[in-house]
């Protein structure tokens, strides 16, 4: 089993972090029994965030009595100062601890530096110094804040995606954050869900030994997936290179990561959804895909107003109404059955 220093700030812990975002769907039962048996078989990893709506609760719920012996990584969303000490206190006081390991500005539109008259950086730097949180994080989706939060020198982690679909600025961040000795937690290993080969993704990721996997799980069988991965590491051979290079041909590049930055939309069009119907079709089970209720949201394209709000907010600079017309007019075509999936 592999272990990782994270960057400068010391943490050693497993090369397999648990991401707590899926076990807001799910019961307190039924999380505290993922998160029981991650922690049983090392993995000591744990990253939520205050908007997960429970996620923090069910982890004080199921892990409080083994907290001196996990690393706690939690978020927060808000942008003054006010929202950061509710956030925070909130959150300590869901998952019964006095402090927090790394505490991680969430999905950022900047990089927060002091005197930058927000006040923000300035909370993380009296929350520590209060004993409530150890080490500055920052999460980003868009790669001009993470690149320059990794260069700023005052963040001891980034969080960023990465997968074997990440783009050459991307995989550069990465190599950036070793040599700035900046923790680097690698979020959507799987990219949202479109890829579905979970072996392939692992060992891809296994090949950055400075890298933090965190793998968000709410099955007991995907949990067991990635446990049987830490005793028997799946390796990059041809036939998961071959994989790899199947799904960089059909996903690389122009799709969508469904990280939400586009959303609200003002028809309510559920963008992160829609803008990847086909991909999720095919490659996750379609009957839920094909129900009423998502043949009732993707029909809400045709409602349209291109406002290009979408378009100006995509960190990945996607033509979001194209894509969206593009599977719209792929869904109807599977539903009328002249297209086979």
């Amino acid at each position: 089993m592999a272990n990782i220093t994270l960057g400068r700030t010391g943490i050693i812990t497993d090369k397999n972090g648990f991401g707590a975002l899926p076990i807001q769907r799910v019961s307190f039962d039924e999380a505290a029994a993922l998160l029981r048996r991650a922690y049983e078989v090392g993995i000591t990893f744990f990253d939520t965030a205050h908007a997960y709506s429970d996620s923090e609760e069910k982890i004080g719920y199921a892990l409080a009595d083994v907290r001196a012996h996990i690393i706690l990584a939690t978020k927060v969303k808000g942008h003054t100062p006010e929202d950061f000490w509710r956030e925070l206190d909130q959150s300590l006081r869901m998952m019964k601890t006095d402090y927090v390991d790394i505490y991680q500005f969430h999905m950022a539109a900047q990089c927060y530096r002091p005197g930058d008259g927000t006040g923000m950086y300035e909370a993380m730097l009296e929350a520590k110094a209060q004993g409530k949180i150890r080490h500055i994080g920052i999460t980003a989706h868009k790669i001009g804040v993470a690149e320059e939060a990794v260069d700023s020198g005052l963040y001891d982690t980034l969080q960023f995606p990465l997968s074997y679909l990440s783009g050459e600025k991307d995989l550069a961040l990465a190599l950036r954050c070793k040599e700035k000795n900046v923790g680097f937690i690698a979020m959507k290993g799987l990219a949202g869900g479109l890829i579905t080969n979970s072996a392939a993704a692992y060992a891809w990721l296994d090949q950055w030994d400075h890298v933090l996997p965190i793998w968000g799980v709410q099955k007991p069988h995907e949990l067991e997936e990635f446990i049987s991965y830490m005793a028997s590491p799946p390796t990059l051979d041809e036939e998961i290179k071959a994989v790899i290079a199947a799904d960089v041909a059909e996903l690389g590049g122009g799709f969508c990561r469904a990280c939400g930055y586009c959303l609200p939309c003002p028809v309510e069009i559920p963008i992160n959804m829609c803008a990847r119907m086909s991909q999720l079709i095919r490659r996750s089970p379609s009957a839920d895909f094909l129900s009423p209720a998502w043949q009732a949201n993707m029909a809400k394209i045709d409602d349209c107003i291109h406002c290009g709000q979408c378009i100006s907010r995509c960190p990945y600079e996607l033509n979001t109404p194209a894509l969206l017309k593009q599977h719209l007019a792929d869904y109807r075509s599977i539903l009328s059955g002249e297209t086979k999936i």
